[in-house]
């Protein structure tokens, strides 16, 4: 049977979510707890990857069992076997045809700044000391709706057959501690959400007119585009599937 997975994890101590040979990732860590409580081995498709140092707290993967009598006592299991920086929420099968990664309908990605230096979200966001002008950050955002062709914003050397991105939303939000940008599409590039928030930042220190945006997604150079910001701010914290996925389908 298949089943998908629910969980979320604190990316510090990690080299992103994609098995690596020389490094620990939260796949691996994962798929070991899951190969031990189920005395067979078992592989983990994600919904994506994540970069090292990023976060989620929203994924999911799925995996190929046979039926699991009481998923509930297994999601018990594992969280007790886990490292205290991955929890899994939800163990759920599946249609046997069901792909966490290619049935992803929308992903949602918040990016967290802060105001000041703090202590108790040293690990959590990126400071940022200068001013910045949330208003015009705000208008360049909502121009990356105009557009599909989001190579400027691509790491370079990225093994993909397109650069075309659905973007529905993108906007910055404020509260006392923090700044907060939000981004929704149906699918990102790598490095995707990192370059649009440098660039943003740009706009926001006045190094870069809320206009120029034009010019930088037209290029499609990622060295017009401003420079990627810290892992440690991002969060993958919401993947969509069509309601069918969870219907519960066997077979």
């Amino acid at each position: 049977m298949r089943y998908f997975i629910q969980f979320s994890y604190f990316g510090k101590a990690y080299h992103g979510w994609q098995n690596q040979p020389n490094a620990i990732t939260v796949q691996e860590v994962l798929e070991k707890a899951l190969s031990t409580l189920l005395r067979e081995k078992v592989e983990v498709v994600g919904a994506g990857r994540t970069d090292a140092g990023v976060h989620a707290k929203q994924m999911f993967g799925h995996f190929d069992f046979d039926p699991i009598p009481d998923a509930e006592d297994l999601v018990y299991r594992l969280n007790a076997f886990l490292p205290d920086d991955i929890v899994v929420q939800g163990i759920h099968p599946v249609a046997a045809d069901a792909h966490a990664r290619f049935d992803a309908v929308e992903r949602t990605y918040e990016y967290w700044l802060v105001k000041e230096k703090n202590p108790f979200l040293f690990d959590h966001a990126h400071f940022v000391k200068h001013y910045l002008d949330v208003d015009a950050m705000n208008k360049v955002a909502k121009i990356l709706l105009d557009y599909t062709d989001f190579e400027c914003f691509s790491k370079s050397n990225t093994d993909v057959k397109t650069f075309n991105c659905d973007v529905k939303e993108a906007f910055w939000t404020t509260d006392e501690e923090k700044w907060v940008f939000t981004i929704t599409a149906d699918r990102f590039l790598r490095n995707m959400v990192r370059a649009v928030v440098g660039t943003l930042l740009d706009v926001g220190q006045g190094k870069m007119s809320p206009e120029d945006i034009h010019q930088v997604i037209a290029s499609k150079d990622r060295g017009e585009a401003g420079v990627s910001v810290p892992a440690k701010g991002l969060y993958l914290t919401k993947v969509l599937y069509p309601k069918e996925i969870f219907d519960e389908q066997k077979g």
